[in-house]
């Protein structure tokens, strides 16, 4: 079997909360759209930086791209592994000041006073493809409204094409209207880039447009148990 991208097996993590983040068995392939509902704010960070190999489980293996997260060695090993995920997150720092377009390049040159005419391009391309008009590329991000910011955070997550794309809560301040295009533009940048995503959500809209499959998380066992009766659709 091919190994899987991303896969918990007994995970417990103490993070703060009333208890434990606990994964009992969750497993993540090539392609894959899985929605997660049951996750509040902490505890979707501590997930994500579980995925990624920057905590380790208390209990219980997270294994990444066939390998457990324990055996990343050093901090280059590490990097080397962060760089296939891409992350939606307000934790993601953006800078406000500049513009759509200069925050876009940012993933490919630190040179954005202007960006040379190559990573420009790139990053408009990017601009495009998530769904930002571009009438806003030169707008500064203090002017955008809640939808076209969340646009701009997943264009940053997936400039550099990962195999994962992880998403925190990543319509929590977008309006109710915005959710289901949103969703639908990622869902189909995951198609389109051969590319798996997990979201992590309390919003079930977003989880039904976005995954194919969506699973509902039981906080005391760490059992994460699909939703029935046809309230999404698989493809």
């Amino acid at each position: 079997m091919t190994p899987a991208l991303v896969e918990f097996a007994g995970v417990s993590k103490s993070y703060g909360g009333l208890r434990p983040l606990r994964i009992a068995d969750l497993r993540v392939d090539d392609g894959d759209r899985v929605a997660i509902i049951g996750l509040d704010q902490p505890a979707a960070e501590t997930f994500v930086n579980l995925a990624t190999g920057a905590t380790l489980p208390e209990a219980g293996e997270v294994r990444v791209f066939g390998r457990a997260t324990s055996a990343i060695s050093d901090s280059t090993d590490w990097l080397s592994t962060v760089d296939r995920f891409g992350i939606v997150s307000d934790r993601a720092v953006l800078l406000e000041q500049f513009t759509v377009v200069q925050n876009l390049t940012m993933p490919y040159t630190l040179q954005i006073e202007p960006p040379p005419d190559a990573e420009r391009a790139r990053a408009e391309a990017v601009a495009r493809e998530v769904g930002i008009p571009e009438s806003q590329w030169s707008a500064a991000l203090t002017a955008l409204d809640p939808l076209a910011a969340a646009r701009v955070r997943v264009g940053r997550a997936i400039a550099l094409d990962p195999a994962v794309l992880l998403l925190e809560h990543a319509t929590a301040r977008v309006g109710r209207e915005a959710v289901r295009p949103l969703a639908a533009d990622i869902r189909r940048i995951g198609e389109r880039r051969r590319m798996a995503i997990v979201a992590l959500t309390a919003d079930e809209a977003f989880a039904a447009a976005v995954a194919a499959r969506v699973l509902t998380l039981e906080p005391a066992t760490g059992r994460l148990r699909p939703r029935g009766g046809g309230w999404f659709r698989r493809s």
